[in-house]
């Protein structure tokens, strides 16, 4: 039975991947391979394990499996439910503040209509924007900034799919600018000024040689299809007169959620509940016309901010997230010693590799296939290196990068996928080898940096 589970996942990724040629949304075999999963394992009475990897057999507990079971489904939907809520919230700010076209007091101030020009603002902005928020809530960010300069679909595909390496390649050399690292930093493997140290030239390495390719290339020549005009010929500017208080307060309350974290210790969906709570509060009582009445309120209401949220990506990003749960838990026999299936893919790698570099270089390809999450939770059992050392650096380094191989390989790039209905083959074929350059130079850059320097 743990083989047809194997095969309903990839039976369910290969329709994902040939959504378009196959004229179904992709959310529809997400959902069904994450829920056809669980009813396998249930059905197979497949030995699962918990989070303290304690065996649930139906063999030993007998009618009790169930109960078991579970309480194993309960806690892998708690943790995607922390996602999805998180997930939620900040799409919320975002759509509440684009409501007041807050945005526009950033596109207001980019004057140039060069593609390239453009492509490097965007880039470095998300760059160091997602080490201060996340990769998630920057990718959700920047697009909605790029709807507003770059008006040519075709165009904005480009640019998102660079938003996505940008992202990724911030979120890498912050603590708190993508979950695994963030996993990484709460489990006591790196900290702070250590991680900065190690992974920030990589990670800059990272988006510039992408971004050196992208720049050269047909689609970035001339300029962009000019923006509005008024009767004078100046740029139009947008903007009401609640622009720049709920751009401030949405940007605030994203900002506030990492350090809401640090100070609770609470996790990331509470402060951003929080963020969301303060931003509607702010946006029921402030006027964005002169002449604003209650008719014209909802119009930017937080309820009409949550119409705008593009559920189907939720509901796609949760069949994804069931399904690899399912995989995580199903229990395999390793000599005496029980694992989850995932976590003996990842010994199984070790054992045929014994190069630590090569393995984990590896393990960041194999992350923009399976979700970064359970690979680094995996390897967070398998090694016992102190606090610092360079694997976990490097650990963090490919698992927050390499996801942006695919663009269902990273939370930014399943963002971006949702947002903008970009194609996976065309994603496959356009981006892939130029994200996959980026990161094979970002990662030898860092084993050579770590040969000559001692970061831990």
């Amino acid at each position: 039975m743990l083989a047809v589970v194997v095969a309903c996942f990839i039976i369910g990724y290969l329709l994902i991947a040939f959504e378009h040629p196959l004229k179904l949304d992709k959310t529809v075999p997400a959902l069904l391979m994450g829920a056809i999963c669980w009813a396998l394992v249930a059905l197979g009475h497949l030995d699962v394990i918990d989070h303290q990897d304690k065996l649930i057999s139906h063999t030993v507990l007998g009618e009790k499996y169930t109960d078991g079971l579970l309480d194993v489904l309960l806690h892998h939907c708690g943790k995607i439910a922390e996602i999805l809520i998180f997930l939620m919230g900040a799409m919320t700010i975002v759509e509440l503040v684009d409501l007041h076209q807050g945005f526009s007091v950033i596109t207001n101030r980019i004057t140039t209509n060069s593609k390239r020009k453009m492509l490097v603002l965007v880039c470095i902005l998300a760059f160091f924007l997602s080490a201060v928020l996340d990769n998630l809530t920057t990718t959700i960010v920047m697009i909605s900034l790029i709807r507003r300069l770059v008006t040519d679909r075709n165009d904005r595909l480009w640019f998102a799919s660079m938003v996505v390496i940008a992202a990724n390649a911030g979120g890498a050399w912050s603590p708190i600018g993508d979950v695994t690292t963030t996993m990484l930093w709460i489990g006591k493997k790196v900290s702070t000024m250590k991680l900065i140290e190690s992974l920030f030239i990589p990670s800059v390495i990272c988006l510039v040689i992408p971004l050196l390719i992208v720049m050269f290339r047909k689609e970035f020549r001339g300029l962009l299809p000019p923006r509005k005009l008024n009767e004078d010929g100046s740029q139009q500017k947008d903007g009401l007169m609640s622009s720049n208080i709920m751009l401030a307060t949405g940007l605030g309350a994203l900002i506030f959620v990492p350090i809401f974290k640090s100070v609770t210790h609470l996790p990331p969906y509470i402060g951003m509940m929080l963020g969301l709570g303060l931003t509607w509060l702010v946006s029921e009582y402030i006027h964005p016309e002169e002449d604003f009445s209650e008719e014209r309120k909802e119009k930017y209401s937080a309820r009409h901010a949550l119409s705008r949220i593009e559920m189907s990506s939720i509901l796609f990003f949760l069949g994804i997230l069931l399904t690899i749960s399912a995989l995580e838990s199903m229990a395999v026999m390793h000599g005496d010693q029980v694992m989850g299936f995932l976590h003996r893919l990842a010994e199984q790698l070790q054992s045929a590799i014994p190069n630590e570099d090569i393995v984990i270089i590896l393990i960041g390809v194999l992350s923009a296939v399976v979700d970064n999450v359970p690979l680094v939770a995996a390897t967070m059992g398998m090694y016992t290196n102190p606090i610092d050392s360079n694997l976990w650096h490097f650990i963090a380094y490919s698992a927050g990068t390499g996801g942006s191989m695919l663009i269902i390989g990273s939370a930014a790039g399943v963002a971006a996928m949702g947002l903008e209905r970009i194609d996976f083959i065309w994603y496959l074929r356009n981006i892939a080898w130029i994200a996959f350059l980026g990161f094979i130079a970002g990662a030898l850059v860092f084993i050579g940096l770590s040969s000559f320097i001692d970061f831990s």
